[in-house]
């Protein structure tokens, strides 16, 4: 049947917080709806899911990020695909999906961030193209 890039629905909660759990990242869904509607009321941000037979198997959420010192980008926040559904193409079609909706914002930028312990992560946004633009430390404040 192949892979079908959507916009994510309210019934795809609980798919979406399957994956955010293989993440690594699981609020509780209730958490999780909350941030998702959030995101999606926010102007220039995006949530997508992959569907293979009507079972969602992925999501991406990017962003337009404009900034002072350098010219706007899409950032991908985060993208994950389902364990078991991993190494078919999924995570690249959703990536290209990004990379379409920057072009059709006429962004030509992208940018990920990626822990630095996540080597297979890492091996394959090298094989769609993607390289180290830069290392640093992030800071937080609780």
């Amino acid at each position: 049947m192949g892979v079908n890039v959507r916009d994510v629905q309210a019934a795809d909660l609980s798919a979406i917080h399957h994956l955010m759990e293989q993440l690594g990242y699981a609020p509780d869904e209730g958490e999780l709806a909350r941030r998702l509607e959030q995101v999606l009321a926010m102007s220039g941000h995006r949530v997508m899911a992959a569907e293979e037979n009507g079972q969602v198997v992925g999501v991406i959420h990017f962003f337009e990020r404009p900034a002072l010192e350098k010219g706007g980008e899409v950032l991908v926040q985060s993208l994950v695909v389902n364990d078991q559904w991993r190494g078919q193409g999924i995570g690249e079609a959703l990536m290209r999906e990004a990379e379409s909706w920057a072009e059709s914002r006429n962004i030509s930028s992208m940018a990920l961030y990626t822990r630095v312990d996540r080597d297979k992560a890492r091996a394959f946004y090298e094989r769609i193209g993607y390289r180290l633009k830069a290392t640093s430390h992030l800071l937080g404040r609780p």
